[in-house]
């Protein structure tokens, strides 16, 4: 009866070794805090796919609209990259925990200036073909060092009276989503406004002790015709950037490839 017993008990153990293993590997991964902010001459539709598919992974996501685009009729003029920065901080620090702040674009000077404004809230910068600036620099300081951008080419932007930028309309959808379906490129084409222009020449400061102190990853967008691949490989460079991945995408990959950049985002949540 002892030995019987004895095995019984070997039994039972295991099964409740087994039960808890199988409990732990089914655990539901904790959900991320995303925030995801959009780039010039566009406005929060673009991350709607990316949206969705993070939501349907468990976690939360904010995405910003920058006053002036989207259904925001702030006057062009009275916009700084600080209204940028204070309304971006706001949604940040409006979630429950840590964030992983995304930018795209102009999106990269704004969550850089949020994370020296309030490093301690971020978890992670993920910079998505965006602007990456060093202390002191701005947004019209990189693109005008970017010879491979099509922006720079003549005739491509017109300034207007009110203080916006146009880019030309036969040209847009060449530029930001050459690689796009037709339907995704008349959804831009729909969505498109110019863009408010004094923000381009805000500088940002950032110091060691805040920016410095946050974890920061690239997504390389390497048939970009915005953001150069070159200019984009001398930002990772001069911020000291180890963890970069690429898209073979135009300047627009949540539109062309939005599952793409839901994985790499996922990921970079794990």
């Amino acid at each position: 009866m002892k030995k019987i017993m004895t095995i019984l008990l070997s039994v039972a153990t295991a099964a409740i070794t087994f039960s808890s293993c199988s409990k732990k590997n089914d655990e539901v991964k904790p959900a991320k805090n995303y925030v995801l902010v959009h780039g010039a001459w566009q406005a929060p539709y673009v991350w709607d796919a990316v949206k969705t598919s993070l939501i349907n992974e468990g976690n939360n996501v904010t995405v910003v609209e920058l006053p002036g685009h989207g259904s925001d009729n702030t006057v062009p003029s009275t916009l700084t990259l600080n209204i940028y920065r204070d309304i971006v901080n706001d949604a940040v620090s409006k979630m429950n925990g840590k964030v992983i702040l995304v930018g795209h674009s102009l999106g990269g000077m704004i969550i850089s200036a949020v994370a020296e404004q309030n490093p301690s809230k971020i978890e992670k910068l993920v910079y998505i073909a965006a602007y990456l600036p060093a202390s002191g620099q701005s947004l019209l300081d990189l693109a005008n060092t970017d010879a491979g951008s099509a922006l720079g080419t003549p005739g491509i932007l017109t300034q207007n009276a009110d203080g916006t930028l146009d880019v030309k309309q036969d040209q847009i959808t060449k530029i930001f989503i050459q690689d796009g379906s037709a339907q995704v490129q008349n959804l831009v084409l729909q969505n498109y406004r110019p863009e408010p222009a004094i923000p381009f020449t805000n500088p940002v400061t950032l110091t060691v002790a805040n920016f410095g102190s946050v974890e920061k990853i690239y997504i390389k967008t390497l048939q970009d015709y915005v953001v150069s691949p070159s200019l984009q490989d001398r930002m990772i460079s001069a911020a000291g950037i180890k963890t970069i991945y690429q898209l073979n995408t135009s300047h627009s990959p949540f539109l062309s490839k939005p599952d793409s950049v839901a994985v790499l985002l996922t990921k970079i949540g794990e």
